[in-house]
């Protein structure tokens, strides 16, 4: 009989602690979807500043052409079309992005843009003239040629290797790129 009472009493005590289990988990699902919602929430806020931000550029490109400068020398760029640029028009629609260069390796300058962007890195061999993102942050101009993992950017098109010899490897030198 003692034993039964026992078993009972066993019983009823482990009945309700999967109640309160079950109560417990019930309330952790709740704040589970409750999250899920509010970060879906969130995610459609910024899908709607991106567009609107992608807007404000298409708006601005149709008007004003995507430039960059080294120093005070306006170069002719093909930009590719990929999300490191969409970025990169991003951050020059707010105001023009200056970025200090660093000459390195007698090949190339090479700068911090200040934010991460998006990058596809791929082993490349880079010539005069090509502009590529480095570690998702950093922009190099190159006067010579370097085989190593890279995001292209985009290829200076009117200077030749020997007008970019003269204009990046003299010393540090400041590019901008904005929406002229």
């Amino acid at each position: 009989m003692k034993r039964l009472l026992v078993v009972l009493c066993l019983s009823l005590m482990l009945a309700s602690c999967g109640e309160e289990s079950t109560s417990g988990s019930t309330d952790t699902s709740k704040a589970a979807a409750s999250s899920a919602v509010q970060t879906t929430s969130e995610k459609e806020s910024q899908t709607t500043m991106n567009s609107h931000s992608e807007s404000t550029i298409s708006s601005q490109q149709s008007e004003k052409e995507f430039t960059m400068r080294i120093a005070d020398t306006k170069v002719n760029v093909e930009w590719e079309d990929n999300d490191s640029v969409a970025a990169l028009k991003l951050l020059a629609a707010e105001k023009p992005l200056t970025i200090d260069m660093s000459m390195y390796g007698g090949f190339e300058q090479v700068g911090g843009i200040g934010k991460t962007l998006p990058s596809d890195d791929k082993k490349i061999k880079t010539e005069a003239g090509d502009i590529v993102l480095y570690s998702s942050d950093q922009i190099v101009v190159f006067y010579g040629s370097n085989t190593w993992e890279y995001t292209r950017l985009g290829k200076v098109k009117d200077l030749s290797k020997g007008d970019l010899n003269d204009l990046l490897s003299n010393g540090d030198v400041t590019i901008t790129i904005s929406f002229e």
